[in-house]
């Protein structure tokens, strides 16, 4: 559901007062992220666009070069794990194992944000290798729930979004499709709450390194 909140303000007056203090290349990002942010949080209605908004948002805080699908994911494992390193009060772990354990059983249940599955039905592969791994991944993803991991869930949820992020950006997906709107309700919810969240903690984390931006900011 659609956040009632506008979190992106008050993170943009935040920003004002600490950017001229950040490394260059963090104020970007953050900047970037918020932007984004702010546009997810004023689509109400189109849930394919604010899904997509989000995940731009995620692109600008953690995004370094293009590279394979593989190594894009992971720079996400990286990112989470830098971005939980700077999560003293443990606002990730909360928003994680109180507000969104339904959601995220949900997604991790869905075969459909599972890129094994979908390789399967590519390459016509009638065996059963894709339906153990899945087995192998829910029980992982299950067990780090219970063990309250977070870095853990925050990458299968991740993983398993950016499979969905993949549908509606290539066009395998048809908009507003009855097909897949659980899983995008579910992954524009739970990036609507991590990202926030996300951006906030970098802001307290600025000692950390994130990186250059693959595209800095040129001034003509």
């Amino acid at each position: 559901m659609p956040t009632k909140d506008f979190e992106a303000a008050s993170l943009k007056t935040k920003h004002r007062q600490v950017r001229d203090g950040q490394p260059e290349d963090l104020r970007v990002r953050i900047h970037r992220a918020i932007s984004w942010l702010d546009r997810a949080e004023r689509e109400v209605q189109d849930m394919d666009a604010r899904f997509i908004f989000l995940w731009v948002s995620l692109n600008a805080a953690y995004a370094r070069e293009f590279g394979f699908e593989q190594t894009e994911r992971e720079q996400t494992r990286a990112f989470v794990s830098k971005v939980l390193s700077c999560d003293h009060a443990g606002r990730l772990q909360e928003a994680v194992f109180k507000q969104f354990t339904g959601p995220i059983r949900t997604l991790v249940e869905n075969k459909f944000v599972f890129e094994p599955f979908w390789r399967a039905m590519r390459e016509h592969d009638s065996g059963d290798r894709w339906e153990v791994q899945f087995a192998s991944s829910k029980r992982i993803a299950l067990r780090a729930l219970m063990d309250r991991q977070t870095d853990v869930v925050l990458s299968i949820i991740l993983d398993r979004l950016y499979v969905l992020r993949n549908q509606l950006v290539h066009g395998g997906a048809t908009w507003n499709s009855g097909a897949n709107r659980a899983q995008v309700k579910d992954g524009a919810a739970i990036l609507a709450t991590l990202m926030p969240i996300i951006i906030d903690v970098m802001m307290d984390g600025d000692s950390v390194d994130f990186e250059p931006i693959a595209f800095p900011h040129i001034k003509e």
